[in-house]
């Protein structure tokens, strides 16, 4: 068996759909188990009814809560039989139907509370699945729905949920891996819900975690993300055009690269595949013949001293300084007591002798956590920042790495500094007006001469 996710923009339109199917036909032999997104943007267009919804627009929601509808009967008429015309017409009402009602509450709350969220986005998986699922009947494919809420179960955590991994994998096993043995088995990514049934999301982008939970359920040989890029590439396209496509790579690398701002994978997909040692591929739903990129265990040596530079925007350096109290036993400890109060994850960290300085991408709370951090010392905040990501297994065991990649830089200015616990990442700040200088730099100087068996030109 193996595992098929497709993201949202393979799975947008009529003509993605068609595309899609050709691809899964293709593997039938091998049983697959496929896990989609929401179709196109939907997610985003959810949350924003919604929100409307709660600010007392209720006329602005329910206006965009037809045009999704008619979106989806749109695309999806063109690709269904004669025959499930009825089906489709039934599912599009009871979930539009549904959406309607929580959009009734969150209008009549005033108010768009975690619960509720996750409602409303899982409608996006909920109906794609589903209709992928009649997708595939039209194009010859034996496919059966299974709703990943009763396979997926997580912790009460709304928005972005923990999976329990042995009842998950034992549910996975008792359902899902039957089907699969004579039917191609459809399941939304993304969704999950509470023992008690309540639905619940692993964040965004977790439609990838969700396929690599399926894969270790159920003992796959393989798990493919499917998506809009023909693999990893050496540096992010958006940022700097040029990159080179990763044949193969390690799981730490692209675990590394996937949490330093790689968007082509989400960061946690590798975590049940490296548990289970699933392979993992990330292929292009557009270009089926490019081979992707390869995910293994152990990937064999590499003559380029690293495999990618990842680059995370939109990042914010908070700084906290205490002459008194720095060095003092537990001043650490609750400096990251605060990020965890509010659920704010740390990427980077670097000290000094008299300050601690500490990068997040997330800043909903930073009022709240500078409020409390200047009972302690004082905070300087510091927006527009940019992380860049030197990730490869090499760079543990190669001497002068640092300095080519300072020389490379030559006048731009390094605000932050730090070499991965890891030893597979050399991780710096620099201005965000800076950063597309700072990669293009770092590119020609590690990327002018490639290994053939590691990359493809």
């Amino acid at each position: 068996m193996i595992v098929m996710k497709f993201g949202g923009t393979s799975v947008e339109s009529a003509a993605a759909l068609e595309r899609v199917a050709g691809i899964v036909k293709e593997r039938v032999p091998r049983r697959p188990v496929v896990v989609v997104s929401a179709m196109g943007k939907t997610t985003n267009r959810l949350l924003a009814m919604a929100q409307a919804a709660a600010a007392g627009k209720p006329d602005a929601a329910k206006s965009q809560m037809e045009e999704l509808r008619a979106y989806h009967a749109e695309q999806a008429s063109q690709v269904v039989r004669a025959e499930d015309r009825q089906e489709l017409a039934s599912l599009l009402n009871e979930h539009f139907r549904e959406l309607a009602q929580m959009l009734d509450a969150i209008a009549k709350a005033g108010e768009f509370a975690p619960p509720m969220v996750d409602a409303v986005s899982s409608i996006g998986e909920r109906l794609s699945s589903r209709i992928v699922t009649l997708v595939f009947r039209f194009f010859g494919i034996d496919a059966v729905h299974a709703d990943a809420r009763s396979v997926i179960k997580t912790d009460t955590r709304h928005t972005q949920a923990a999976p329990l991994f042995h009842r998950s994998y034992a549910r996975l096993a008792e359902t899902v891996a039957p089907l699969a043995a004579t039917q191609v088995v459809v399941m939304g990514g993304f969704i999950g819900s509470t023992q008690d049934g309540v639905t619940t999301t692993l964040g965004r982008g977790g439609s990838d975690y969700s396929a690599s939970i399926v894969g270790a359920g159920i003992g796959a040989s393989e798990i493919q993300i499917w998506t809009d890029v023909d693999g990893m590439l050496t540096c992010d396209p958006r940022i700097v055009p040029g990159g080179h496509r990763v044949k193969i790579i390690s799981f730490d690398e692209a675990a590394e690269l996937a949490y330093f701002g790689a968007k082509v994978l989400h960061p946690a997909t590798v975590l049940p595949a490296v548990e289970k040692n699933i392979p993992v591929l990330i292929l292009n739903s557009r270009r089926p013949e490019v081979d992707g990129t390869r995910i293994v265990r152990d990937a064999p040596p590499s003559r380029n001293v690293i495999k990618s530079i990842a680059a995370k925007p939109n990042i914010t350096v908070v700084k906290v300084q205490s002459l008194r109290m720095l060095m003092a036993y537990g001043f650490l400890r609750r400096i990251f007591e605060v990020f965890d109060r509010y659920r704010t994850p740390v990427d980077m960290v670097s000290t000094s002798e008299v300050s601690v300085s500490l990068t997040i991408d997330n800043p909903q709370s930073l009022s709240a956590i500078r409020e409390e951090l200047e009972r302690i010392a004082e905070v300087e905040v510091e927006s527009g920042r940019a992380i860049v990501c030197i990730v490869g297994d090499n760079i543990r065991g190669t001497p002068g790495v640092g300095a080519r990649i300072f020389r490379a830089l030559g006048n731009i200015n390094v605000l932050m500094v730090s070499q991965g616990a890891s030893q597979l990442n050399f991780s710096f700040v620099v201005a965000a007006e800076d950063l597309k200088e700072a990669v293009a730099a770092l590119h020609k100087e590690f990327f002018s001469e490639l290994d053939p068996e590691v990359f493809d030109a």
